[in-house]
């Protein structure tokens, strides 16, 4: 075994860990009801258990990140792949950091699918090991990189205890107006996770059966001189397409449920790099993160956070909004020296200027007086409990957006991140 396959099992170890300590962290809590132990002494006794389960997985995942940057040549946070498995190990790390500072149990249960389904999502990524870009042969990328994602791991933590919060407190038999908007905002939060829960599983599904839809579209360029050239430029899907690109012909579509064509072609304006293909993952993600959300609505027989609610009827509401409050305290100012001071100064090596209002940089920036203005709410105007929390599942759908949205979907000078 080469030390790249080595790393790749290190990291599909550390996977299948957190998974064990996940449900180890869901029987503390759980199973309290048919444990002949008082409940107290039951939920402590599996939650230890669950912890050390949980960092058994981290230390599996500092193994993969070593092994992979010693077989690679440089630290991996170079893609989306080597960033989104970097970023699963900072939450996991954010976390066993709180829980030893809380030792809450139920912050497993909402911490490690966090950290888990980052990883899922890294694994769409194509995990070859690549050579650096020469943007990147420096070593900022290893201060950048690796401060803004600690940053945003304790967001993740942070946004774990918000939404905790929230489910221990809200009153979901309640009927006012107001118990309703708190209602369907759980209910389009846990959606939103969803949707990215069906995203990979579609994809993994798709790519482990085969499936593939390629398109031609002819390309001019014209360059300085003022010469056009016309190229014919493919694209390939993994999902069935429900969309086409613009102006393209189909060179190969699998059949799926009867489907032989795109059922439409993406706008004219839609014109970007892969666009027609990124609309179509959207698509995608909405419609099987609506049906996920829909059959669990059909099994549990209730909305979602009227069913997850009982198991946090225990916690002390506010010792989960202190939870919340400590690790984006903790975050924001690593964040802010990665993701804006760091990044400013290897912008000014890199490209000659500390700012260029490129797509990340702006959400990077967004993301900081996001978090800058829910401190300063915090601390000055005592906006504490629901406020607090839902400013703090908020921002973390802000960061979410940065790292999925603006890399995939926007075009930019990180767009390499993509590849």
């Amino acid at each position: 075994m080469n030390l790249n396959s080595l790393s790749s099992t290190f990291l599909l170890i550390a996977f299948f860990v957190y998974l064990l300590a996940f449900l180890l962290f869901v029987l503390s809590i759980i199973g309290k009801k048919w444990s002949n132990r008082e409940p107290e002494e039951h939920t402590r006794r599996w939650g230890q258990f669950a912890f050390i389960i949980s960092v058994a997985g981290f230390i599996c995942h500092v193994a993969f990140f070593f092994t992979r940057w010693y077989s690679g040549g440089h630290i991996p946070t170079a893609n989306m792949y080597e960033f989104m498995t970097f970023l699963g190990m900072m939450i996991m790390l954010a976390f066993i950091v709180v829980y030893l500072i809380y030792r809450t149990p139920v912050l497993g249960v909402f911490a490690l699918p966090i950290g888990f389904i980052i990883i899922a999502y890294a694994s769409v990524f194509p995990s070859e090991v690549q050579p650096l870009i020469p943007a990147l042969q420096s070593y900022w990328l290893k201060i950048h990189v690796t401060t803004a994602a600690t940053g945003e791991a304790f967001f993740a933590v942070g946004f774990a205890g918000g939404l905790m919060y929230l489910l221990r407190s809200i009153d979901f038999s309640g009927t006012t107006s107001e118990h309703k908007k708190e209602q369907r905002g759980i209910e389009a939060t846990l959606l939103i996770f969803l949707m990215l829960i069906g995203f990979i599983g579609s994809i993994f599904t798709f790519h482990a059966a085969g499936y593939e839809a390629t398109f031609t579209k002819d390309i001019t360029t014209v360059d300085q001189q003022g010469v056009s050239q016309t190229v014919a430029q493919q694209e390939s899907y993994v999902l069935p397409p429900i969309v086409q690109p613009h102006g393209a012909t189909v060179v190969k579509m699998n059949s799926f449920l009867g489907m032989t064509k795109p059922i439409f072609e993406a706008p004219s304006w839609m014109n970007g790099v892969s666009a027609g293909r990124k609309l179509n993952t959207m698509i995608w993600s909405l419609l099987l993160g609506a049906l996920l959300y829909g059959l669990l609505r059909v099994l549990v027989r209730k909305p979602l956070g009227a069913a997850i609610s009982p198991i946090l009827k225990g916690m002390d509401a506010e010792d989960l909004d202190e939870i919340s409050y400590r690790a984006i305290a903790i975050g924001y100012p690593i964040f802010t020296l990665g993701a804006l001071v760091f990044a400013m100064i290897w912008a000014q090596e890199a490209w000659g200027r500390f700012w260029g209002w490129d797509p990340k940089e702006v959400w990077a920036l967004i993301t900081f007086l996001f978090y800058a203005v829910f401190l300063h709410l915090r601390l000055s105007k005592g906006w504490q409990g629901k406020k607090s929390a839902w400013l703090s599942v908020i921002g973390f759908i802000v960061v979410m957006f940065t790292l999925v949205g603006v890399n995939l979907v926007i075009a930019g000078l990180h767009s390499y991140a993509g590849v």
